[in-house]
């Protein structure tokens, strides 16, 4: 028995929209669930706080909701985003939400655009993290804390019980408003941003310049935060003696601290362990300081 394609079922309209409707649910989307587990696990940023990468572990841990809404088990995106929550993180914890919501955002747009460059999520967190430190260590740590404090001391000074509870209530009410909204605002704006960015095509220029400001931080943390004293040394004798510290000034400042940051990150990339690399610096220092003592 033969059917002719007369007799064949023809699509309608409703089966149409079904289709459009059934691709529409394809796109992955992050839902309010995920921004509420992100927002509670967001007060943990500093429960695992480290050395080497200071609150890398638990802004990952908040990750994983997002993570595992959009990717597929196993696949190289979701190890790669594994991967990028485990760089370095550094940020005051009640402004960390609003870096979240556009990492979120980002990830999603990742997700749904096969097209879409990873580095640059990378790279946004990164020129970000700093920026966003500086205003919350104001903001929170040095203006909100201070005020909860005063009025704090004050009713406890009088044996008032109300002492302790105004600390808690006046600075933990705006802070979790600040985490709750921050998060909702940055991942809305961090939607736009990438929706618009990659529409305009400016993405590969903020990646470039999110690059250029993250390295320019880095830079500035070794000449503030390394240091290698050489002013003990002296070249010469008698008043013609100078510093070897002076000498190497005059070639670029901070070179010593520079070539000392470049010995150690050469040490990390082939495979040192950063509590090893860290005792032998303790050893080398003192063996050093026990030289110059002797001489």
């Amino acid at each position: 028995m033969t059917t002719s394609s007369n007799d064949m079922p023809k699509a309608t309209e409703t089966d149409t929209e079904m289709g459009a409707e059934t691709a529409m649910t394809e796109t992955k989307k992050i839902t309010d669930k995920e921004l509420r587990q992100m927002f509670w696990r967001s007060c943990m940023l500093d429960s695992s706080w480290n050395f080497e990468r200071q609150q890398n572990l638990c802004y990952s841990y908040a990750m994983v909701p997002v993570v595992r809404k959009l990717h597929e088990q196993g696949s190289e995106k979701m190890k790669r985003a594994y991967a990028r929550g485990l760089d370095f993180m550094a940020i005051t914890p009640q402004l960390s939400t609003l870096l979240m919501g556009i990492n979120a955002a980002m990830e999603e747009e990742n997700a749904n655009n096969e097209d879409f460059d990873d580095t640059s999520i990378a790279a946004v967190k990164t020129s970000l993290m700093g920026p966003l430190a500086g205003i919350g260590d104001s903001l929170i740590a040095g203006t909100l804390r201070v005020i909860a404090t005063g009025i704090a001391i004050g009713f406890s000074q009088q044996g008032s019980f109300l002492g302790p509870l105004l600390l808690l209530l006046v600075f933990n009410i705006p802070a979790f408003a600040i985490r709750w909204f921050g998060l909702k605002w940055g991942y809305k704006q961090g939607s736009s941003f990438v929706t618009t960015a990659a529409e305009s095509g400016i993405m590969e220029k903020v990646t470039y310049l999110a690059s250029v400001v993250g390295l320019m931080a880095i830079g500035g943390m070794v000449a503030s935060y390394v240091a290698l004293d050489l002013s003990g040394v002296m070249i010469g004798s008698g008043d013609f003696a100078t510093p070897l510290s002076e000498y190497f000034d005059m070639i670029m400042p901070c070179l010593p601290q520079l070539f000392a940051f470049g010995l150690m990150y050469w040490a990390i990339g082939k495979k040192m362990k950063s509590t090893t690399l860290l005792m032998l610096t303790i050893v080398v220092c003192i063996a050093i300081c026990g030289l110059a003592a002797l001489l």
